[in-house]
């Protein structure tokens, strides 16, 4: 499924075999997930992104050839390919740890082709093994809602109490994490949305409710999975001294101007940006430790257009992912 030209639905379109080049695993797509991020390259709001271009970076496939020198994995192995999919390793950022801030870095679904196809191709070092407590539909989302919610949470510091605004994918299953670690978790969804509120408590919230609201308590941390640039003000407004707002999102629409008391007392504001492979192994170790459940809802690969309208149009009970080929 092709996205030929911004703006406009994905077209299905046939192409040859692929060809693995060096460092390069050729895999049998299965799965993949959609995300927010492919909504915001369809609608413009990511410039530049490779035209034409085959979205998506939730992807799980097995192993069906290997290009040269690669080392890591044979044909049969199942594995995961997440956003970030090429670091050059040599700049300031690669050198001192913080590959996810790569200056050249290349992006799965963005800049290289990801997943919305039956076939894909990844550099190895990108790619994570999965495990096989997960099949392959509700192994997707931890690719991207799982490791950017879990490196969000990681920014986050150490919170008793701790906000999650947008309860969609990445919420749904850091709200998991974050009450394994014996956290406080209070989810704020969109004013009216009782059926999301009642699945955050569900899932072990203590709180659930509309995010024009107060919690009962101070927040020590706050992280904003929508892209709502006004949820930044609100979500200060909530916290204890000290505290922390993470966005999480890619692209966010406008942060409107607010008064320095609501930053003051040390309070900050941080984003998140990609994330490094030490992300990936720690959450993809701790994930089935927990374990974390992801619900999904499951189109086929050439309802991909579909797929994205159901993300779009908002209420979806955790995430949207793509049935590519039979296991």
């Amino acid at each position: 499924m092709v996205l030929e030209r911004v703006g406009d639905p994905l077209r299905e379109r046939e192409r040859p075999d692929l060809e693995p080049g060096e460092h390069q695993v050729h895999l049998d797509v299965q799965a993949c997930g959609v995300c927010r991020t492919d909504l915001h390259i369809v609608d413009g709001e990511l410039p530049e992104p490779k035209l034409p271009l085959v979205l998506g970076h939730q992807i799980v496939g097995r192993v069906r050839g290997i290009g040269p020198g690669v080392t890591r994995f044979e044909p049969g192995d199942r594995v995961g390919v997440p956003w970030l999919g090429w670091t050059d390793d040599t700049c300031r950022y690669c050198r001192s740890g913080r590959e996810n801030l790569c200056d050249n870095a290349r992006f799965t679904g963005y800049t290289i082709d990801g997943g919305y196809a039956d076939q894909a191709v990844a550099d190895e070092r990108y790619c994570f093994t999965i495990s096989e407590e997960y099949p392959d539909l509700q192994a997707a989302p931890l690719l991207c809602s799982g490791l950017i919610g879990y490196r969000s949470l990681r920014l986050t510091g150490d919170p008793e109490r701790l906000g999650l605004y947008g309860f969609g994918a990445s919420a749904h299953i850091i709200c998991q994490v974050a009450v394994s670690q014996g956290r406080r978790v209070f989810a704020f969804t969109q004013p009216g949305d009782t059926a999301t509120q009642s699945f955050a408590r569900s899932l072990g919230a203590e709180w659930a409710g509309s995010s024009l609201e107060h919690p009962p308590e101070q927040l020590d941390a706050a992280i904003i999975f929508a892209p709502a640039g006004p949820l930044v003000p609100a979500a200060l407004a909530t916290l204890a001294k000290g505290g922390t707002v993470v966005c999480a999102g890619i692209h966010m629409s406008d942060i409107p101007s607010f008064s320095y008391d609501l930053l003051w007392e040390e309070r900050s504001i941080r984003s998140v940006a990609n994330l490094t492979r030490l992300d990936g192994r720690e959450f993809l170790g701790l994930a089935p430790a927990i374990p974390v459940h992801t619900e999904v809802e499951v189109f086929p690969l050439a309802a991909a257009n579909d797929a994205l309208e159901r993300l779009r149009s908002g209420g979806v009970r955790g995430a949207v992912v793509l049935s590519v080929s039979a296991p």
